[in-house]
């Protein structure tokens, strides 16, 4: 009999001082950040009106019921790859439940018993029938010329994290192939690879929880890969950002394009906790920064988006790893690559990384840039990405 639990998400209101500070020495503008929360809150709801009159389609429906079957498959192929025996959990937030605790920090945890005829159903569906992540910067650590791979780990400890990302079309809520799709986030204790500025010193060549994937005919993108670690100054999250049009080069990278989505994945609370008690999250002595008080607001207990991937346990203990998974809708049509919310840090080639000098931000950026994103402090100290 497996136990599945409905963990109550983390919500916030905005909760942002007239000067934000996360890394020593920076700061941002309040009025920018919170006119930019507007626009993304805006624009998510315009796209959620859409999807909205397209998710009953008969189309859309095969594709949810193919997406059931696929996570379903593949958690059992992972579970017997790692050889894991025990009782999977699955933990899933309500949004009905968000709602209610709207500003308020709560670990609703409600435990129900399953039997073995459960549907997969109930298991493996997305948080809502197609939701939309938060659009937000990706941050000054974002590095071009990675290469395509699914496993990004090199090797980096921590909470094994198999990720499903899915992306939607929000004007027919069909998938979108071939949506080449970047992640990164830092490791266990807090570093990024990819880049140099103070208090991240991990080098230009590394390349440690970064890649590529494509979307197959369903619009997924699989990675594995770590539970991301906590750093000052931002709550726990995973990039990601979707290149449309791409190039594919003969050395597994790509070139060209348009950038259709940048995101944020984040995790509930309890999640957090949960890893951060086994090793080496518990080395961590970087201060922790919560859903609520990240700056980008990124709990809302609106229905217009969702951050937080459902997650299941592979086994009964946490380290046995987990698998996650997110619906996406994207403007197919959009092109984010000359806004304010893309940079790039550093472009790894050939022989090496290399900073990119043109931008206001820590090693660089080739997009519109601005403080509210993340620039340098004048003594170097690396901004939050």
């Amino acid at each position: 009999m497996a136990t599945i639990a409905s963990l109550a998400g983390v919500v916030a209101a905005v909760c942002i001082a007239s000067t934000v500070v996360a890394h020593p020495g920076e700061h941002h503008d309040h009025a920018e950040i919170k006119r930019q929360v507007k626009a993304r809150d805006q624009m998510a709801s315009a796209a959620k009106r859409s999807l909205d009159t397209c998710s009953s389609s008969l189309k859309h429906r095969e594709l949810n019921a193919r997406s059931l079957a696929r996570r379903a498959e593949v958690v059992r192929d992972i579970r017997q790859k790692r050889s894991i025996t025990t009782k999977s959990k699955k933990f899933r937030r309500d949004l009905a439940t968000l709602e209610a605790f709207e500003a308020v920090e709560h670990n609703m945890t409600g435990v129900y018993d399953y039997t073995s005829a459960t549907p997969e159903s109930t298991v493996f569906a997305a948080n809502t029938s197609c939701i939309l992540s938060p659009e937000n910067t990706d941050g000054p650590y974002y590095v071009t010329g990675e290469f395509i791979r699914k496993n990004v780990t090199e090797g980096e400890p921590g909470i094994p994290l198999y990720l499903e990302v899915q992306y939607i079309d929000i004007t027919t809520c069909e998938p979108v192939p071939e949506v080449y799709v970047d992640i990164w986030n830092c490791n266990s204790t807090g570093y990024y690879s990819g880049v140099v500025a103070t208090g991240n010193e991990v080098g230009w060549d590394t390349t440690f929880l970064r890649g590529i994937q494509a979307t197959d005919d369903d619009g997924v993108a699989s990675f594995e890969t770590i539970f991301p670690g906590h750093y000052d100054g931002r709550a726990i999250h995973t990039h990601l950002l979707s290149h449309n049009n791409v190039t594919v080069m003969a050395n597994g990278t790509i070139q060209g394009g348009s950038v259709s989505h940048i995101g944020q994945l984040f995790y509930q609370e309890e999640l957090r906790s949960a890893v951060e008690a086994t090793y080496p999250y518990n080395t961590n002595t970087q201060a922790i920064t919560s859903n609520a008080d990240d700056m980008w607001s990124i709990v809302q207990a609106e229905n217009d988006y969702d951050p937080f991937p459902e997650y299941l346990y592979l086994g009964d203990s946490i380290e046995d790893g987990l698998f996650a998974w997110i619906q996406i809708g994207i403007n197919v049509t959009a092109d984010q690559s000359s806004s304010s919310y893309y940079a790039v840090a550093a472009t790894l080639q050939a022989d090496g990384g290399h900073q990119n000098t043109d931008s206001t931000f820590v090693g660089g950026g080739s997009g519109g840039g601005g403080d509210f994103n993340g620039t340098a402090p004048a003594n170097g100290t690396a901004p939050p990405s």
